[in-house]
């Protein structure tokens, strides 16, 4: 098994980390205080296609693996978690199941302009009484003289105010109490179609985060995605990719978190030393980096299993529920602390 990166991930890697670094994080304060959603950012990924990524260049996309999209939301992530969760989410969730259900029409027209960066991606299955449970949709949509008339609301829709479409999921049929969920394009412009203003929120205040309602929103039959019928095992698929940008998005986050821990720990003095020269302290910081370390390599097998066509769901939900601080503080204890110090000798340089 080859833990090294390939030559595309390691440019890709330098890239995101020189422009996260150079570019993201110097207003990421500021944006998440006064709530500034980072379209200056955004404008300057698409210029750079990394907005495109994962997806197949004949659509203007990067042909890039999902091991260059976790590396891609990790360092963006470890910059600021508002501007990693909107990437993670515009590719994830608004362009993965164009590119994953679409016809080829479909591509050309809604996926093309998710990869160049003019529109953002997003997708819409969240309701009130339907997230973890997805198969309590209630939005509805009926078909009338060829068109599919909808109507219901969505919630917690990530980027929604600067996507041009987004695909939503709605029970098409009801027989005998079963619901047929199917996914449909709606496009941000139609009638009867509504976002509302950002909710406001405990953190990621940078991002976008809305609700959608649909009020008798007329869309050609055609915009449906994919087969009738088969809304409910397409995204079930998209959020097992939505997963991996999630756990990429807690490395990203917490290996900010361990540099800033690092740093404080080489400045702050006590006793007329700096406490990093302290073996407690040594301990905590080798255990940071340790469980970071960890969950890094979760996150890149479950990537590399997409990658290779092979199932991933299991290796994807372990990513997602990565609570890289909480680990059980015994998970890594030794007879011996020597390992610690080898460890921490490496990161701290």
């Amino acid at each position: 098994m080859d833990f090294h990166l390939t030559h595309e991930q390691m440019m890709i890697k330098k890239m995101m980390k020189e422009f996260a670094d150079e570019v993201v994080a110097p207003g990421a304060t500021e944006r998440d205080r006064n709530k500034a959603f980072p379209k200056d950012i955004f404008d300057q990924l698409g210029q750079l296609g990394i907005l495109g990524l994962p997806f197949p260049e004949e659509y203007g996309g990067g042909g890039a693996d999902t091991i260059c999209f976790a590396i891609a939301v990790e360092e963006l992530s470890r910059a600021c978690g508002s501007t990693g969760i909107t990437y993670s989410a515009h590719v994830s969730l608004g362009g993965a199941p164009l590119n994953l259900f679409g016809t080829e029409a479909q591509k050309r027209e809604y996926l093309v302009p998710i990869c160049n960066g003019d529109a953002l991606g997003a997708f819409g299955l969240t309701e009130a009484n339907a997230g973890s449970d997805a198969g309590g949709t209630e939005t509805e949509a009926r078909l009338e003289e060829g068109e599919w008339v909808i109507n219901g609301s969505k919630c917690f829709i990530t980027n929604a105010s600067y996507a041009k479409v987004i695909p939503i999921t709605a029970v098409t049929s009801r027989i005998n109490g079963e619901k047929e969920i199917s996914a449909i394009i709606v496009p941000a412009d139609a009638q009867g179609f509504s976002i509302t203003e950002p909710y406001e929120k405990m953190g990621l205040n940078a991002s976008n985060t809305t609700e959608l309602f649909l009020e008798n929103v007329r869309v050609p039959e055609e915009n449906i995605l994919g087969k009738r019928g088969e809304g409910f095992k397409q995204f079930l698929i998209t959020l097992d990719g939505g997963r991996i940008g999630i756990g990429a998005m807690a490395v990203g986050i917490a290996q900010a978190a361990y540099e800033d821990a690092l740093n404080y720990a080489k400045q702050r003095t006590q006793f007329g030393r700096a406490i990093s020269k302290f073996q407690a302290i040594q301990f905590k910081l080798a255990d940071m980096a340790l469980k970071i370390e960890l969950a890094r390599q979760m996150v890149y097998k479950a990537a590399w299993l997409k990658d290779q066509g092979k199932k991933f769901t299991k290796e994807a939900s372990n990513v997602q529920i990565i609570r890289i601080g909480n680990l059980h503080g015994g998970l890594y204890r030794s007879h011996s602390d020597s390992w610690r110090e080898r460890l921490y000798a490496r990161i701290s340089g």
